[in-house]
This record gives C-alpha cells, sequence and structure tokens, in this order.
C-alpha cells in the first residue's frame, strides 16, 4: 500500500463535499509529475491525506482512498472547462485521473501545525517550492501523523 497527499480548493470540492458524495473523479491535474502519479503509481486502496490548498487556512482536511483504476479526464476535452487541453485527443489522452472514495474528515491539521514536528522534516509537503498537487507520502509520516497528530488508532491497512 501506498500513501499520498492531495490538495483540493475546498471552494472547488471540499472534505464536506466529498463526505456528502461518497466518491469524486480527481480532475484538473495538468501537472505531468502529478499525473503520472495518479496514472501509473496510485493503485486501488492506497490511502490520501485530503489537502484543503489555496484557502486561508490549508491542511490536512480528511482522509480518502483511491477507488478506480486510471481513466482519461474528460475536462481535457471540454472547450468550456478551465481544463480544457486543445492538444489533447479522446484516442490520445494525455490527462488521467483516479475516483477517490470519503474515508473521514479530521481536525484540520494546518501546514504550520505540521512544520513543527522534527519527524515531518522531510515530508515532500513541506519541501521549500513544492506546489505539487499530489505528492507521496512515506509510511513513516502516514503513521506519525495518523496516529500522533490525529489520535486515529487504525485506519485501513
Amino acid at each position: 500500500m501506498s500513501y499520498w497527499l492531495m490538495k483540493s480548493e475546498p471552494d472547488e470540492v471540499s472534505i464536506d463535499d466529498l463526505a456528502r458524495l461518497g466518491t469524486v473523479p480527481w480532475t484538473g491535474v495538468r501537472n505531468y509529475q502529478a499525473r503520472n502519479f495518479m496514472r501509473d503509481a496510485m493503485k486501488i486502496g492506497d490511502l490520501l491525506f485530503f489537502y484543503h490548498s489555496s484557502c486561508a487556512e490549508p491542511g490536512i482536511a480528511g482522509l480518502a482512498e483511491v477507488c478506480s483504476e486510471p481513466y482519461p479526464d474528460p475536462t481535457q476535452f471540454d472547450t468550456v472547462n478551465p481544463y480544457f487541453d486543445a492538444k489533447s485527443k479522446p484516442d490520445q489522452p494525455r490527462w488521467w485521473l483516479r475516483d477517490v472514495r470519503f474515508v473521514r474528515k479530521t481536525p484540520l491539521l494546518t501546514l504550520a501545525a505540521l512544520r513543527l514536528h522534527p519527524e515531518l522534516a522531510n515530508m515532500r509537503l513541506l519541501a521549500r517550492g513544492n506546489r505539487l498537487s499530489i505528492t507521496p507520502v512515506a509510511p513513516n509520516e502516514w503513521r506519525f501523523i495518523v496516529e500522533t497528530l490525529l489520535g486515529i488508532a487504525a485506519v485501513q491497512e
């Protein structure tokens, strides 16, 4: 099993939206490295931190699970969608996505709070200049955040 952090702007899709909907397609990723994580590295059952970004108080807002195989992001073909990509063709899509399923909402764990812990010093989210919307999370970082900072005894592993 692998662990991930996936960023979403809460005015587009928040943890409350995911809780209400149950499952959402992770559309709109337009970075090749993040796309490759979804297309090639993620597996069904992988767990992720649902991270609110580009908002007043960014941070981990909940837990979710990868629940589909990769498939082409339909927004790349929609000319009125902000994520439209004129160079992408249905027979040769550039952008892929996965569906994610709600696991649980957590108390907001802010970026500032994460930075306080030396155990997370190497976490990709905390690296200077990191702007990726999807990043891998090391198993020891996952356990520390879930068990120590969020106080959750066990999450599907």
